[in-house]
Parts: structure tokens; sequence; C-alpha cells
């Protein structure tokens, strides 16, 4: 068993009645696990060319779009399809048209891969809206684009990027943590990668200031630690989880998925988020 199966374990032990409801993400955990890349995946540049490039503003994104491959991804992107057709049978025609546009060649990786902080090459592929792309993109990619960028990690100095983006596949982020000093780091669910960032700027819009916040804490799911962060600009939100106060939560990605009544919260109020969850998915 995995670290996130683990965390995912000890998440549903918290949190019962979620169990049925979440299920298509413990089987997602499950086919990651069960992966393992069919070619060597790895990033050309040196760490040089890495620092230049953050240096310069710019994630390492276009390693990705270089190096996968269809056959890389396709048991992972095939597994992420059967998730989404559970959680939304309506989409059943268009993931049978993806499918079959993916196995002609005419769609591929690409579709799925951050581009300006918005995920896939357009809203619509193979007449899958954006909600759904970015679903599968978040159900399939992280595996190959851990192993892709795991050499970068140790590489990105603190201080040396300041987007709301991730600064190695170029991915909106997916969560929030208040780390142990107080500061805030983002985390990106697509590839795995963290980094530090502003406490009080909106990572979707960069409109900073704490005017333009909002923090949902509804008393109907108060739980000590956890907080939805929301921009009044752009209407953006990210869920945040308080270490300091909550030294028992799993990592980020399994926050998040374990917390649809967040969520839930959140869209009742008019804020959108770049990876939706499942209940933005179903109907």
């Amino acid at each position: 068993m995995t670290d996130l199966q683990e965390a995912w374990a000890d998440l549903l032990r918290r949190r019962p009645a979620f169990r049925d409801t979440l299920a298509i993400y413990g089987d997602v955990l499950e086919r990651w696990a069960r992966w393992s890349p069919p070619r060597p995946l790895a990033l050309s540049p040196s760490p040089a060319a890495w620092r230049a490039a953050w240096d310069s503003g710019t994630p390492l994104a276009a390693e990705a779009a270089r190096v996968l491959r269809a056959a890389d991804v396709e048991d992972l992107v095939g597994a992420a399809m059967d998730a989404l057709a559970r959680v939304e049978p309506s989409l059943g025609p268009a993931l049978q048209r993806f499918a079959e546009a993916w196995d002609g060649g005419a769609v591929g990786p690409t579709a799925l891969l951050p581009e300006r902080g918005r995920i896939g090459a357009g809203s619509d592929v193979a007449g899958l809206g954006a909600d759904a792309i970015a679903f599968l993109a978040g159900a399939s990619l992280r595996p190959a684009l851990e192993a892709l960028y795991g050499p970068a990690r140790e590489h990105l100095g603190e201080g040396v990027w300041s987007l709301g983006v991730c600064p190695f596949c170029g991915g909106p982020p997916g969560f929030t943590d208040v780390v142990e000093d107080g500061r805030r780091r983002l985390a990106c669910h697509l590839c795995g990668g963290a980094w530090l960032f502003a406490k009080l700027r909106c990572p979707f819009c960069g409109v900073d200031g704490a005017a333009h916040l909002a923090r949902l804490t509804p008393d109907e799911a108060r739980e000590e630690g956890y907080v939805i962060s929301a921009c009044r600009e752009c209407r953006g939100y990210m869920k945040e989880v308080d270490r300091r106060a909550r030294w028992n939560a799993g990592p980020a990605l399994v926050e998040d998925w374990g917390s649809p009544h967040f969520d839930l919260i959140a869209h009742r109020q008019g804020y959108w988020r770049p990876i939706p969850s499942i209940v933005q998915l179903a109907r």
C-alpha cells in the first residue's frame, strides 16, 4: 500500500460517512499504485536550466508535453475515464468519443496537460467540457508527472517562485497548507509539487490584500483547522488546513478529495475551483 493509500484509509476512518460516496477515489489511488512507467521519463535540461526558467517566471510545463506519449499514461487515463463515467453516466457518449480520438491519435496527453494556469488544450475536447477534462487530468496524470518532475523538486530554492501556478507542471493549485511557521504552501494535485505563496494574495487572479479574501467556516461544517479560502474578485476558492491545529491531517490531495462537504458550501455561495470535485460533476 502506498503512502497516499494509507492516508486515504486513515481519512475514511475519520469520516466514515463518505466511504461510499468517495469510493472512486480509492479506485483511482489503487490504479496509481499499480502503474509503473513503461519507459524512463526524464527531464532533459540541467538544474541550471530549471533555475533559469524559474527566475524568468516560467514553469517546466513544456517538458511534459515534450516527453509524455499516449502509451505512457494510457492505463491511467482509461481508469480515470471509468471513474468519471461512474460519477456522471450522462458523459458516456462523450467519453466514448474521447476514447476513440485517443486510440486514433487525434487526442493525446497534451489535451490534459496544464496550459497558462488552466488544464487542457481547450475548453472542449471530443465533446467533454472543461470540468470533465480537468477531472480526467487530476485523476490520471499524477504518477507520470511525479516521476517526470521528481528530480527537479530539490532544486526549487525558497523564495525562487512566487506565482500562483505550479513551478513544475504549470498547473493551478489544488489545496493550501498553513505550515508550522504560519506560512502558506500551495499544493499541485497534478504533479505533487508544492511551493510557498503570499498569504493574502489570490493565486488565481493575483489580487492582493485581506479585503479581497473571504474565509468560509459555516457552523454546520466547522472542523478545527479547516477553512475555505476564497477570492471575492474572481470567485475562485481552495480548501485550507492549518497543520499547527490539525497535526494529524493527511497529504493535501487526500484532504482535498476527502472533504466534499466544503466544496458544497463554496459552490452554494457562488465560488469555483479549477480542478472539480465529485460534487461539481455529479448531477
